[in-house]
């Protein structure tokens, strides 16, 4: 990274207030930034750092106000932590350009279409009748079964796995870990046995997805498992047989979905969610962390708790129950009077 204050002030729409000619070469923490880096104050708790860090430049908002800055210059943008962001994605692309080309170790069926500029790293298997389209990256050990389609400028870090039978589509990142298509679980009860139901379908993954690391998505029974546009899904989601995922749903870790369970879209979930099987889950919903889902939930609805009801009568409940020790001691002097 090589960039001058003022390079970046124009391409964001910013002004400099400072050495507007100064070369930034890292990113960086504000607290922990040195000579040459660029930092950003996206959060008033961090404002004081302005008068002590070692940046070379700080993106701050266009009504950030400070004495005495000489030191430090400031580039004035509209959005400080989403310049940083930008410019975060953009270091990050460039990182990924310089992996070029197919390493000798890794083990490609003589039946698999593969666009001349796909980067495959070390030991990485794939399968029959699979293609990959142009620019993907797929980093060490992946290993990618047959019949399955991977769209432009999609990247795989290493370990993760793809079974047969798989869509993945374009703009996808696929953290380490992570096993798309994997069997689904179902049984049927018979004398007292547990016969496995087998799983036949398979896995849609739309464009722009994110899955986390060591995130599961298990294949259909029959038909699909669809992730669709936009999703983002954090470490160690487990998403069962069957499942529907609306466009841009966010899904935060260690959140489970069972099996035939559809949601809506722009919806919410925070961390330790479970939400049993076969529900409807309606768009722009949000589901607090550790809430329990049992029941369908209608559109633009805010839940939380085990059961899982209206967020606002949860906490008027909670306040409730905080008290009953109090209650209790109350009742009993009454009880003796």
């Amino acid at each position: 990274m090589k960039i001058t204050a003022l390079e970046i002030a124009e391409k964001h729409n910013g002004t400099v207030e400072g050495d507007e000619n100064i070369l930034l070469t890292s990113l960086a923490k504000i607290q922990d930034a040195k000579k040459g880096s660029l930092s950003f104050l996206g959060h008033p708790k961090y404002n004081s750092f302005i008068l002590s860090t070692k940046a070379s430049a700080v993106l701050v908002s266009e009504n950030f106000k400070i004495k005495n800055s000489e030191e430090t210059t400031l580039i004035r943008v509209k959005d400080p932590y989403g310049t940083f962001n930008s410019l975060l994605i953009e270091k990050s692309n460039q990182k990924e350009k310089d992996n070029t080309g197919i390493h000798h170790t890794a083990i490609i069926d003589f039946s698999a279409e593969i666009a001349s500029d796909v980067f495959i790293g070390p030991y990485v298997v794939i399968g029959a009748k699979t293609k990959i389209y142009s620019g993907v990256h797929i980093h060490s050990h992946c290993h990618i079964g047959s019949d399955i389609n991977i769209g432009k400028d999609t990247l795989l870090h290493p370990r993760v796995s793809l079974m047969d039978k798989t869509e993945i589509g374009e703009r996808c990142i696929l953290n380490s870990g992570s096993i798309v298509g994997s069997e689904g679980f179902g049984f049927v009860k018979k004398n007292r046995e547990n016969i496995k139901t087998p799983h036949l379908g398979k896995v849609i993954v739309k464009n722009d997805v994110e899955i986390g690391a060591n995130t599961t998505i298990d294949r259909a029974t029959l038909g699909a498992t669809i992730i669709h546009d936009g999703v983002k899904l954090d470490n160690l989601v487990q998403i069962a047989h069957n499942v529907e995922i609306g466009s841009n749903t966010v899904i935060a870790a260690q959140s489970g979905i069972a099996g035939s369970t559809k949601i809506g879209e722009n919806c919410l979930i925070g961390g330790q969610v479970g939400i049993i099987g076969h529900l409807v889950l309606g768009d722009n919903i949000q589901i607090q962390g550790q809430s329990g889902i049992i029941n369908n939930i209608p559109n633009g609805t805010k839940i939380q708790g085990t059961p899982g009801f209206d967020f606002k009568s949860f906490y008027k409940s909670y306040a409730l129950f905080k008290k009953f020790p109090d209650f209790e001691s109350r009742l009993r002097k009454l009880e003796k009077k």
